[in-house]
């Protein structure tokens, strides 16, 4: 068995795990309504194949649950572990972009 993947694996800020987490932020979702979330938030259109997959991979790692559907749509929902991995995950972004963003000019660096 292979050791879990930390919020470290999760870096780029269009890769489906990060957007599937960011999405379930705001509460349980079901594969279409994610897909539609992300492309209204982020503008990125996740085929079914990378959404699902991720979708698994973030469930065998723990970082999201599944919840009782009323019919064939399964409902998930981000667990505390993936609360604790977006937050990191985006402390990281925002520290990369601040960095980016103060060495382009765009903001004023440390006095």
């Amino acid at each position: 068995m292979s050791k879990p993947r930390t919020a470290s694996a999760l870096r780029r800020p269009n890769d489906p795990p990060i957007l599937i987490l960011t999405s379930l932020a705001s509460g349980p979702k079901h594969g279409h309504a994610l897909s539609k979330d992300i492309e209204s938030f982020a503008g990125v259109t996740l085929g079914p194949g990378a959404l699902y997959g991720a979708i698994t991979r973030l469930e065998e790692r723990g970082l999201i649950e599944p919840l009782e559907g009323e019919d064939r749509r399964k409902p998930y929902r981000i667990t505390a572990a993936g609360s604790t991995a977006l937050a990191t995950a985006v402390a990281d972004m925002r520290r990369i972009a601040d960095v980016g963003a103060t060495r382009l000019g765009l903001i004023a660096g440390p006095a």
